[in-house]
């Protein structure tokens, strides 16, 4: 007898959270965000606080290891960061081959980091020092390679790492094989810091979902950049620039917005799913891309325009007010990387580049009460459905 499932369970049909929203799947130290109040917090202190004065190894250290570094613990721990800089010939291989049949920068990052376990010669200890020391080696080795990826994209060669440059430095160096100026680290070790973590969003919860199988770090960070790579998730940076330059000036932003928002057309880069009141990584970064202007090619300005501009028409429109949208981090990414020189396909690698550190700590975390992540699924469609041989259908 063909019954339909959906019928017969409709009176005791649980709550259905789509997407797991509201539903709390894991209890952390690690970051809190008050969404209602734009407020952001890594262990305790404000995102705020520690971009004007704290810096990306120190921010690191403090997501992994649960507390801020004393004088010889960061001094260590930057060692250990530059001593796991170096690639491999063989991970050299593959991101240049990789690129030359044209695959996307998140795909060659993905399986790159993947392939990379083939060098732990004890993949199978799970301890906390070593996965301590795992997240070493990946907060250093995915900088490099995100830069070489950079590299063999824009037709040059692997550029070995400088020893005596700090973190965003030096991945500034190996991408463009000269040393930046102090703006320009200063820029990109801020972007570090405010992607560095964000609680439980899709890409952290992807390689949670894994680490819960027991996979390896590896396994479980490579998904975490698959889930990264989407443009609801870690490419709406990529996205919002691309929307800007269709827009191409100032003058055609308001024109493009009517017709967005007409056609029920998500406008990139504004509204969160956490956030109902201004993003505070938004905050942040207007301000120093306000600050870019002596810094910025032409490019670059024309970008900070259009931002300004279909920012000031969102906001007359209020609908910051009446919907919670308001700029999120990825909307200002575009023209503050564009004024440093990085392409608009390195946004997302250098966006996994920088969430590696709450990536490693949140599996660090995970693993001390792991239990496999397993939701349940409502069925609704039927059940007892009689099977026809194929000649009879």
């Amino acid at each position: 007898m063909l019954i339909h499932f959906r019928d017969k369970m409709e009176i005791g049909k649980p709550e259905m959270n789509i997407g797991l929203d509201r539903i709390y799947a894991a209890e952390s130290r690690i970051c809190k965000i008050d969404g209602e109040n734009g407020r952001l917090y890594y262990r305790g202190y404000p995102i705020d606080v520690l971009a004007e004065r704290s810096n990306f190894e120190e921010v690191s250290y403090l997501l992994v290891y649960g507390k801020l570094p004393s004088i010889e613990e960061l001094s260590r721990f930057r060692k250990e960061l530059r001593e796991e800089r170096n690639l491999s010939s063989g991970t050299i291989n593959m991101i240049s081959q990789m690129s030359k049949r044209n695959a996307h920068p998140m795909h060659i990052l993905s399986a790159t980091v993947a392939s990379i376990a083939s060098e732990d010669v004890d993949i199978n200890d799970r301890s906390d020092g070593a996965e301590l020391r795992r997240s070493v080696k990946l907060i250093a080795k995915m900088a490099s390679i995100v830069a070489t990826i950079g590299r063999y994209i824009g037709g040059e060669e692997y550029q070995a790492p400088d020893p005596e440059l700090p973190h965003a430095a030096n991945f500034l160096y190996m991408l463009t094989g000269k040393s930046p100026d102090s703006f320009q680290a200063k820029i990109i070790d801020l972007m570090f810091m405010l992607q560095a973590e964000h609680s439980t969003n899709a890409s952290t919860f992807a390689a949670l979902v894994t680490s819960s199988t027991l996979a390896d770090m590896y396994m479980s960070i490579s998904s975490g950049i698959n889930a990264l790579s989407g443009v609801l998730h870690g490419g709406a940076d990529e996205a919002a620039l691309k929307m800007m330059k269709s827009i191409g000036k100032p003058e055609n932003a308001n024109e493009y917005i009517e017709n967005a928002l007409a056609s029920k057309q998500k406008i990139m880069g504004f509204g969160h799913r956490v956030y109902k009141a201004y993003d505070p990584r938004a905050k942040i970064l207007r301000k120093y891309m306000e600050e870019l202007e002596g810094h910025s090619n032409p490019d670059s300005k024309t970008l900070t325009e259009i931002a300004l501009e279909i920012e000031r028409i969102m906001a007359a429109k209020k609908l910051g007010e009446a919907k919670g949208i308001w700029p999120n981090i990825d909307f200002f990414t575009g023209p503050v990387y564009t004024a440093v020189g990085m392409p608009g396909y390195l946004f997302t690698p250098v966006f996994a580049a920088s969430r590696i550190s709450g990536w490693c700590a949140h599996i660090i975390e995970y693993r001390k009460n792991n239990r496999l992540i397993r939701p349940l699924e409502y069925y609704s469609g039927e059940i007892g459905i009689e099977y026809v041989p194929i000649e009879k259908r």
